[in-house]
């Protein structure tokens, strides 16, 4: 019965964690570029640093645009295909 319980309670948190991640659209605005990830850091020099969930690149950008969006959203942005380059 214990570890019933046990087992539950690892589960419950296991989809309460997994259910509650934040997800961003980050934009640089001199290049128009467009990015999607789950964690956003930012540096010492006021940069942000982050992994693509595109490309999976580690991204580090000094001015950008930073918008939390839904898991439809993320799904959707990283799922198109990239755009060209200008």
């Amino acid at each position: 019965m214990k570890r019933s319980v046990t087992t539950a309670a690892i589960l419950g948190a296991a989809v309460f964690v997994s259910g509650c991640a934040t997800y961003y659209q980050v934009k640089e605005p001199a290049g128009g570029q467009t990015y999607y990830t789950t964690d956003i850091e930012e540096t010492r020099q006021g940069a942000v640093k982050f992994k693509d969930g595109k490309s999976g690149a580690t991204i580090t950008l000094q001015n950008s645009e930073i918008r939390e969006i839904d898991d439809d959203e993320y799904e959707k942005g990283i799922s198109q295909p990239a755009a060209p380059q200008k």
